[in-house]
């Protein structure tokens, strides 16, 4: 049974960034041990690395995936002028690869398209959270692909970036999994 979105809903992600849509694939996203469940908070200095990302494609499909991360509340959630920040781009992510169900996980390990157990290619280089000012929600959207090879062109621009625009024009259609995650700016240590 797919997830529900009312947390999605709850925490304005539907609305701000998606529309309403009906989950279809399982995602699960790790920074390190932490998994990261919809309105959880995390510490930037965790999320400095890029997370794991494992998908349950139960459809028995070969299908191939995108994922987009973005912050909807640059570069404050009172004024987020520069909505959506795009975080990260990752396409032709294979959810099944023959059986009928494959849990697909992957670590990135650079800024290249690089991972452990399964390809992927890193479409705009992961930059981790880092909000200047309030309490930013960083949202994990994935799409499935039309096809196989998926060819796009990465943004020229990390600001003002819409998912919902980035999903209309390469035909992508409304997500089949999302979750996010809330952070905030850490305090400074004092030197004493």
């Amino acid at each position: 049974m797919p997830r529900s979105i009312d947390p999605l809903i709850v925490g304005k992600v539907i609305g701000d960034v998606i529309d309403t849509f009906v989950p279809r694939v399982d995602m699960a996203i790790h920074y390190s041990t932490r998994q990261v469940t919809n309105g959880c908070q995390l510490k930037p200095s965790a999320t400095a690395q890029a997370p794991e990302i494992q998908l349950s494609d139960k459809s028995g499909d070969n299908n191939y995936y995108t994922l987009v991360m973005t912050d909807p509340d640059a570069p404050s959630p009172s004024e987020p002028s520069l909505r959506e920040w795009l975080h990260w781009i990752v396409t032709d992510i294979p959810g099944n690869s023959g059986g009928s169900e494959t849990n697909t996980g992957f670590s990135w390990l650079s800024e290249q398209a690089t991972s452990t157990s399964s390809s992927g290619r890193e479409l705009v280089p992961y930059i981790g959270p880092r909000p200047p000012i309030g309490i930013h929600r960083y949202i994990f959207v994935l799409f499935k692909q039309p096809s196989q090879s998926f060819l796009i062109s990465p943004p020229a621009a990390r600001n003002n970036f819409s998912t919902r625009n980035f999903a209309a024009y390469y035909g992508l259609g409304l997500p089949v999994a999302a979750t996010y995650c809330n952070s905030q700016k850490e305090p400074a240590s004092r030197s004493r």
